[in-house]
């Protein structure tokens, strides 16, 4: 697909997404210099956030579908990355805040919403700020999204409680969210890691190099494809739950639910999803880089490769003497990446084989839903009063 002509790619409905796919090494050094430049206004927002509390301020990272997965991404790495002295980290969803924030918000808690939105259009994402703000005491709006004119940065225009962090260039045109996605969980890491700026210029610097490498490798990567398989599954521990969940939508997205999918940890899928299994489904496994944590994913790759059950068991990995031995993603000859930064190119190697996918089985990645039973921005949500 990478090395395809324009022309060729708009025949097969997929220039859009190529290109967008292609071009997030660019953008995550794009993302760098957006962080770098905004990095007086970030830290007059967390301190003013901070002087809300006597002890933690909560982070709510929040957004919908692949936004959501964002926070579900980025979060467990913050956990122990970030100044948890300062912030109790928590991944909840737009749909979960509107549906029922009295489950999910503690009126009492000082508060930081962090809203991730391609388009700051969606319904959920501009009604989970207003529930907040009517419900929890002491709150801060903290908005990372791609669309300037959007509702979500318009509407928090002037407000002294927010900030808009603006990432123009990954506003995917195309109906999957891919540069958006990477986007949006770099800025959220670079914002609360508490590694030096030059460390972090590093490892975005050496993500950019492996996402380059992914573009590069295509041939690999559709070479797990050229089987005759109906099922895929994700797995991951760690961040790599959430990105586990990110890749598999993206499979379903873009085929138009005409390959299934699942996801989960590494660990957690043997409690019953592993029976989703068999002699026509492709499993990729994200090896994570931590010592201990590293052990479960491959205890489930070599397990699931030893079961003989599944079409192809595939790791996905930075080499290493305890990688997987069996088939593999494998990137070389780079420095190590913590886990946040290291899904920036693993979720390259996913969405290559999503768009590959997506064509194999007859679809348009551009336009995967041609009847509208699902958009870019999704319709039909119906938001009702909310009483504090």
């Amino acid at each position: 697909m990478f090395t395809k002509t324009v022309e060729e790619l708009k025949e097969l409905g997929a220039d859009i997404t190529t290109a967008e796919i292609m071009q997030q090494p660019d953008l995550w050094e794009d993302t760098f210099q957006i962080y770098a430049d905004n990095k007086e206004a970030i830290e007059a927002f967390l301190a003013s956030a901070k002087a809300m509390a006597e002890g933690r301020v909560s982070v709510i990272f929040t957004g919908a579908g692949t936004s959501d997965y964002v926070g579900d991404t980025v979060a467990p790495y913050l956990r122990h990355a970030g100044d948890t002295d300062a912030y109790d980290f928590k991944p909840i969803a737009t749909t979960d805040i509107v549906s029922a924030p009295r489950d999910f918000l503690r009126p009492e808690d000082p508060t930081i919403l962090v809203s991730f939105a391609r388009s700051g259009n969606s319904p959920e994402s501009l009604a989970a700020v207003q529930v907040a703000k009517s419900y929890v005491k002491n709150i801060k709006f903290l908005n990372i999204t791609c669309a300037p004119e959007g509702k979500l940065a318009v509407e928090s225009a002037g407000d002294p409680d927010s900030l808009t962090l603006l990432i123009p260039r990954a506003n995917d045109k195309g109906f999957a969210m891919t540069g958006s996605y990477s986007c949006m969980e770099l800025l959220s890491a670079l914002i609360f890691d508490t590694s030096s700026g030059e460390q972090k210029l590093a490892w975005v610097r050496e993500a950019a190099e492996m996402g380059r490498e992914v573009v590069a490798r295509e041939d690999e990567i559709a070479a797990y494809l050229a089987g005759d398989f109906n099922r895929v599954t994700y797995l991951g521990s760690g961040s790599y739950v959430g990105l586990a969940q990110e890749a598999q939508l993206k499979i379903l997205e873009l085929a138009h639910g005409l390959v299934a999918t699942s996801w989960d940890s590494s660990m957690g899928y043997r409690h019953g999803p592993k029976s989703f299994v068999d002699d026509k489904t492709l499993v990729f496994v994200f090896v994570n880089n931590d010592a201990y944590t590293r052990q479960y994913d491959l205890d489930i790759l070599n397990e699931i490769a030893g079961d003989e059950i599944a079409q192809k068991t595939v790791a996905i990995q930075q080499a290493g003497e305890t990688g997987f031995a069996g088939e593999s993603f494998t990137f070389e000859g780079h420095g190590e990446l913590p886990e946040a930064y290291l899904a920036l190119p693993f979720v390259m190697v996913a969405q290559t084989v999503s768009l590959i996918n997506s064509v194999r089985v007859g679809n348009t990645p551009d336009t995967p839903s041609p009847t509208g039973t699902v958009n870019r921005v999704v319709k039909g949500v119906t938001i009702h009063p909310f009483s504090a």
